[in-house]
């Protein structure tokens, strides 16, 4: 017997459409509401900021050496953030490092949510391949996450490019978690069982009606990962394995700047600040969405 699937008429549409809007305007207003979130969002915007304008608020070439005015200290003359010990001005570099550290984190949150979600569906859909691939995000749960970095370092090189796939392999077992958590608690719903019955395909159910709905957590893990994917960039580069001199990375920068830390400690604790402010403001915001899209807390609006 043939099956048609349920036609919506405009008015179901239209209904379905402001129902989407109201959760997020509401959404929304609870995250305005998180003070620490609010701060957050400031200094994720001002580093966006800092990355997108960079040619206009600096007035040095990061990479350019001046021995004639190396080692200045914080608020000298033309160089409020003062110079490192090849007299390359610390501000410019410090914005040009924020590139850096936003490209990075966004390309690994990017590849792991992509490997995260597709294993995460089929082995929270479909139950034959469920214990196969959590075997295998076991495996990789068995490794510390920045020695699973290392490991694949060492195997493909030393450069930015393969620290952004070292992380995002690292990222994968968390986000596959996350979905098939997401995906066992929702493939069950009546509304799920009821495209089934009408003959709706695996990958329509799936991509359509599953997906969206998983989209929550999804969000959070994805805000909180890029505070993890910045603070691992910046370790690995620390530890020589990322950006190479003389790429302005806050890592590096840290690294170089460690053994002028009594003579010039404005090299070691200028980069260490960044990397705080905006690992802090990347928590934050993902603690003050994962509240916003909880619908089990209630906030006056």
């Amino acid at each position: 017997m043939q099956t048609e699937l349920v036609q919506h008429s405009p008015v179901e549409l239209y209904e379905d459409t402001k129902r989407d809007e109201n959760i997020v305007l509401s959404t929304i207003k609870k995250l305005l509401r998180n003070k620490l979130a609010c701060v957050g969002l400031v200094i994720i915007i001002i580093q966006i900021l800092m990355a997108i304008c960079a040619p206009i608020i600096t007035n040095y070439d990061p990479t350019k050496q001046n021995l004639n005015a190396s080692e200045l200290p914080a608020f000298s003359h033309a160089h409020w953030l003062g110079t490192d010990n090849y007299g390359r001005d610390i501000w410019s570099r410090l914005v040009y490092g924020s590139r850096i550290s936003l490209l990075v984190g966004v390309a690994t949150v990017i590849l792991g949510l992509m490997g995260g979600l597709i294993l995460g569906l089929l082995a929270g859909y479909y139950r034959k391949l469920d214990s196969i691939i959590m075997r295998v995000v076991d495996l990789l749960f068995a490794f510390p996450g920045i020695l699973l970095a290392l490991l694949i370092i060492a195997i493909l090189g030393t450069s930015l490019v393969n620290v952004a796939v070292a992380i995002s392999i690292w990222s994968i077992p968390s986000c596959a978690r996350i979905v098939r958590s997401s995906v066992l608690s929702i493939k069950n719903k009546e509304y799920i069982q009821a495209m089934k019955s009408i003959g709706a395909s695996d990958i329509r159910i799936i991509f359509r009606h599953i997906l969206p709905n998983c989209m929550a957590p999804i969000i959070v893990f994805a805000t909180m990962r890029m505070a993890t994917s910045i603070l691992s960039t910046a370790s690995l580069s620390y530890l020589g394995l990322g950006a190479q001199p003389p790429t302005p990375e806050w890592g590096a920068m840290i690294s170089q700047g460690q053994q002028y830390i009594w003579s010039s400690p404005h090299m070691t604790i200028v980069p260490g600040i960044a990397i705080m402010l905006v690992v802090f403001a990347f928590n934050v915001v993902g603690d003050g969405l994962r509240d916003a899209l909880d619908p089990n807390i209630k906030m006056d609006i």
